[in-house]
């Protein structure tokens, strides 16, 4: 990704750069500014450190299902990850490693939220209006906020009126001691798989609520040897050998996530056989089996949650949680179940189709206003109407079975040469023509019917309208040869 070839430092004039976000995406756009020689950019943090969704989510068990060596930057590659999948605490520490190896972190202002952004098309700059009561101009601002960012809890009935200790996985309470505490997990979804396994052990009771099983794949997690991590640091190529390895492997177990073919069968196969050896109570087993096709929802992994049913004091419960009382949760059947402790495992608000905050392009027009019929995005990158403003992660860049980085460096690639462009030509600034903007979007619409995600289970990749905004309909190695380079041709330019 990095351009060591890039600019020299400009003996232009002032060409100031906003980015919006300081986990894997605005970190990674900081890094690529600097190898390019630009030191004119600051970066809008809205939290108190570096690592976006690996600096919230702090709950028991918290780690990433993309194996270490591919879940990082290509360019820095680090050989003293200490497990196969790393937790999210070794994230949070390597991502603030890069953000001081490249000396990012004076570029950040912490505590910074964005409230509202506007064009300016006679001075050709972005307006951005922060919480800190300030205003900063942009020649070219990055919107790198990431999806995972806002906890999702349903809106239950009475669910304010429980009188203990309530969280969010992405909010956890740590001062709350769940020590022969009674526990209502509700939800089974990415964190609930983790989180579960790990306070089972410590809990009076634990009752998982489950609206739907997920399909769950054994998960390879291991310690890494202290020689595994010499042979990282002092043979060369080797690490590069083992990421292009995992990048290889999760290209071709795609295939049968995206698609439904052979492939598919067989994962769904392997996932079977794992309900089947961890749990021997066949009417256990139905309750943990899905029954939509395996791709649909997203894949989880875990070697460990299946067993944790098998206590004495896990229960699960099929029927859904309908009401929250000052005392705990009644079900979908009506029982009463009391606890002293509600942790929501229910994930995130992913409205791809909603700006963040008011974000206002050419004519006054907002995003919201654009996108009122569905998120559109130039390969996610670029949007009609809003020129010299980028998005890293947009609408339809979602990865469903490799790992994001892989996506938003090419992001990031082609973004960097948008920059490039604009300080070569001295041009004002640049839209994405609204006709390729289209061809690109119909061509995606056409393409994601075809794909599991839409085989007709309830699923967060799709929107209440039922289209897929978020995943790309195809290999992460086709996005990066189609959105890496930036081409002029696809964009108006305005000299």
């Amino acid at each position: 990704m990095l351009i060591r070839d890039g600019l020299r430092r400009s003996r232009q004039e002032p060409f100031p750069i906003v980015i919006i976000g300081a986990g894997f995406g605005g970190v990674g756009m900081g890094i690529a500014l600097k190898e390019a020689g630009l030191e004119d950019f600051t970066i809008l943090e809205r939290g108190d450190d570096v690592g976006g969704t690996w600096r919230d989510n702090t709950y028991p068990g918290c780690a990433c299902d993309v194996p270490s060596h591919l879940y990082s930057y290509s360019f820095a590659l680090n050989p003293n990850w200490t497990r196969a999948y790393s937790p999210w605490n070794e994230i949070r520490d390597y991502i603030r490693d890069c953000a001081e190896r490249w000396d990012i972190m004076r570029h950040i202002r912490f505590g910074t939220a964005v409230e509202e952004a506007w064009f300016d098309e006679t001075q050709a700059l972005w307006h951005l209006r922060t919480s800190a009561g300030e205003e900063h101009t942009a020649r070219v601002v990055v919107s790198a906020v990431g999806g995972l960012v806002n906890p999702k809890i349903p809106d239950l009935e009475g669910r304010d009126d429980f009188a203990g200790p309530a969280f969010h996985t992405a909010r956890w309470r740590h001062d709350v001691d769940l020590r022969g505490k009674r526990v209502a997990v509700v939800g089974t979804g990415a964190s609930a798989i983790q989180v579960v396994p790990s306070i089972a052990p410590e809990v009076g009771h634990l009752t998982v609520f489950q609206r739907t099983p997920p399909w769950i794949m054994p998960k390879p997690d291991r310690a890494f040897t202290e020689l595994e991590k010499a042979l990282n640091r002092h043979v060369p190529g080797l690490m590069r050998l083992r990421r292009t390895g995992i990048y290889l492997a999760t290209e071709a177990i795609g295939t049968g996530i995206v698609w439904n073919n052979p492939v598919n069968q067989m994962l769904e196969t392997i996932a079977r056989r794992h309900i089947e050896q961890e749990i021997p109570d066949p009417e256990l087993r139905r309750k943990l089996t899905p029954d939509f096709r395996l791709g649909c929802k997203r894949l989880l992994f875990s070697s460990e949650y299946y067993p944790v049913f098998l206590r004495d004091n896990v229960e699960l419960v099929t029927a859904p949680a309908k009401r929250v009382t000052k005392t705990g949760i009644t079900d979908s059947e009506g029982t009463h179940r009391r606890f002293d402790v509600i942790v929501w495992a229910t994930g995130f608000s992913l409205d791809i189709a909603r700006a963040p905050f008011p974000i206002r392009g050419l004519g006054g027009r907002t995003l919201d206003e654009a996108w009122a019929n569905g998120a559109q995005a130039w390969k996610g990158v670029a949007i009609h109407g809003f020129p010299n403003w980028f998005t890293i992660m947009g609408p339809n860049t979602g990865p469903g079975h490799t790992s994001v980085l892989v996506y938003s460096e090419a992001q990031i690639h082609h973004i960097l040469g948008a920059i490039r462009y604009l300080r070569r030509t001295g041009a004002r600034f640049l839209q994405v023509r609204a006709d390729a903007q289209q061809r690109y979007n119909d061509e995606l619409q056409r393409r994601l019917p075809n794909t599991n995600w839409n085989a007709g289970c309830t699923s967060w990749y799709l929107g209440a309208d039922g289209q897929n905004l978020t995943l790309f309909p195809g290999y992460a190695g086709e996005y990066v040869l189609r959105t890496r380079q930036f081409w002029p041709f696809a964009y108006d330019i305005a000299s």
